[in-house]
């Protein structure tokens, strides 16, 4: 079996590997194998594209039954998907295995290797990402060293990366190189790095291949590889599930930290690398051994603080999971189940169960993370929630505006606050409900139908001054008139508002 990573002889190679594969499309694949197929992909059943996938004689079909199926092709057929590349020029770049130099000769793939497609305020962009094959192909245990390609995670941290333009840009646990394909378009210089020589050389290989820039790639653990040096932003989907010794573990995964110890340090000491003003973002989970499900996290951000590198700091837990339920998810993840051999998947079981147990943890929460190094001054956000419903895609956007309306009303003083003409938002609703044969509602909602689509209860005056938000009055001019017809003292009406007109206009009900 060959252990390296692909890798290009020259320039000119992925030049010419690059055109061949330009009609080999997200939209192409999907036309190929049918929605059927699809849906059955998304649960790592693999049968039903391939059998459409070779119901098709396109040069398409041919790459997806080979890179993306785990099916098997002839030499000839790639030669014709291939035409400039050829069957001899993939072997070279060792993302192919040829059983000889025949026509009707099998070729086997060595990688995975998949169209992948983003959109950005300039248009839509193609990529090709090579990774290690899944063992929804393989049918077998992935290797220790194992290269993940694009899965869930990924995409969603790079649909919540905030897509500013930045200086300088830090992919931390780059894998494959998927998040620096993202930043190399809005970065100036893309910093990845990665504890595995093997994922750096997948890493390079994509970066060529895309032609994507350069960057500087380097090799090191966690922080390691960057001490000392600042970053405007930090993107990261680290190696953090929690592995107890006995139970399966890979590199691209594994951490080798007691518990929580990745997610742990990184939000303790992100900070000693983000300039001013620069953010992280990433993926992670913790654990939670009391009734607080926060109360790790807020130590972890004292930490940083006590440090000397106090933290903005917006935490989202969006699941979570009993010792069980964990145990259970990441095993089946590692290809450990009963029924590939139940005296191995019950001690692994048992070595997760007793570490948790020995530990106090009664649930892991997972969720994304964002921290920033304020530009001046003293944090002005620390806010740990909890969200289980659908999230606005791509999410990055709606932080971008999130985090300046944050910014905008911490800024103010209540008497500069109050001076502001407010609109409410297009995707803001307003909902009433009670008894049909009460005359006034019991409740009043405002709904909002992007970002985290929050809801908040509403009494009379706020109600009111939502509804009069239309960006003729100030905010001012609608909080006494409200206190007029509601016989209040204008002063309190106004003290009761403020809060409520912050966490609004922070929310994004109110611009």
């Amino acid at each position: 079996m060959n252990l390296d990573a692909p890798a290009a002889r020259s320039p000119h190679d992925v030049d010419t590997l690059r055109g061949d594969l330009a009609g080999w499309t997200v939209d192409a694949v999907d036309s190929i194998v049918g929605e059927r197929a699809a849906r059955a992909l998304s649960r790592e059943q693999v049968l039903p594209a391939r059998l459409a996938a070779r119901a098709s004689s396109t040069p398409q079909a041919t790459l997806a039954r080979l890179f993306l199926l785990g099916d098997t092709v002839t030499r000839a057929e790639l030669d014709a998907a291939l035409p400039a590349t050829g069957t001899d020029g993939a072997h070279g770049m060792g993302l192919v295995d040829a059983a000889g130099p025949g026509r009707d000769d099998v070729v086997r793939a060595r990688v995975d290797l998949r169209p992948y497609a983003t959109s950005t305020a300039d248009g839509d962009v193609t990529w090709w990402v090579a990774s290690d094959r899944g063992e929804a192909v393989t049918g077998a245990r992935l290797r220790d060293d194992h290269v993940l390609g694009i899965g869930g995670a990924s995409l969603t941290l790079a649909g919540m990366t905030m897509r500013t333009q930045r200086d300088r840009v830090l992919d931390l646990g780059t894998g494959c190189g998927v998040q620096a394909l993202h930043a190399s378009l809005h970065a100036r210089r893309v910093v990845a790095t990665d504890v595995s020589r093997r994922a750096l050389g997948f890493a390079a290989f994509n970066r060529a291949l895309n032609d994507a820039g350069e960057w500087d790639l380097r090799e090191g653990s966690m922080l390691e590889p960057v001490a000392g040096e600042e970053f405007d932003l930090v993107v990261s989907n680290p190696p953090f599930v929690i592995t107890p010794p006995d139970a399966p573990s890979f590199e691209y995964r594994d951490g080798r930290e007691t518990g929580d110890g990745i997610v742990a340090g990184l939000v303790s000491g992100v900070g000693a690398v983000l300039a001013p003003g620069g953010v992280a973002q990433m993926l992670g989970n913790w654990e939670i051994h009391g009734d607080l499900w926060n109360e790790s996290l807020e130590a972890w951000l004292d930490a940083s603080a006590s440090a000397g590198r106090p933290l903005d700091a917006w935490i989202i837990e969006r699941d979570r999971l009993d010792a069980a339920e964990y145990a259970e998810t990441w095993l089946r993840d590692a290809g450990v189940t009963p029924e590939r051999g139940r005296d191995a998947f019950e001690r692994a079981y048992e070595a997760y169960l007793a570490d948790f147990d020995a530990r106090g943890v009664r649930a892991v929460g997972f969720g994304m993370l964002l921290l920033r190094r304020p530009l001046s001054g003293a944090p002005t956000l620390r806010r740990l929630e909890q969200h289980e419903g659908p999230l606005q895609a791509p999410f990055g956007a709606y932080l971008v505006d999130a985090l300046a309306a944050h910014d905008r009303v911490a800024a103010l003083s209540d008497e500069q606050l109050f001076a502001q003409r407010l609109t409410a938002a297009a995707d803001v609703t307003r909902e009433s409900y009670g008894p049909v044969l009460q005359a006034d509602p019991s409740h009043l909602l405002l709904r909002q139908g992007a970002g985290l689509g929050r809801s908040v209860s509403m009494d009379t005056a706020l109600a009111g001054f939502v509804g009069a938000c239309d960006g003729e009055l100030t905010a001012g001019q609608i909080a006494h008139a409200l206190a007029a017809l509601l016989d209040v003292p204008a002063e309190r009406m106004l003290a009761g508002l403020a809060p409520a007109i912050r966490g609004l206009v922070e929310d994004g009900f109110l611009g």
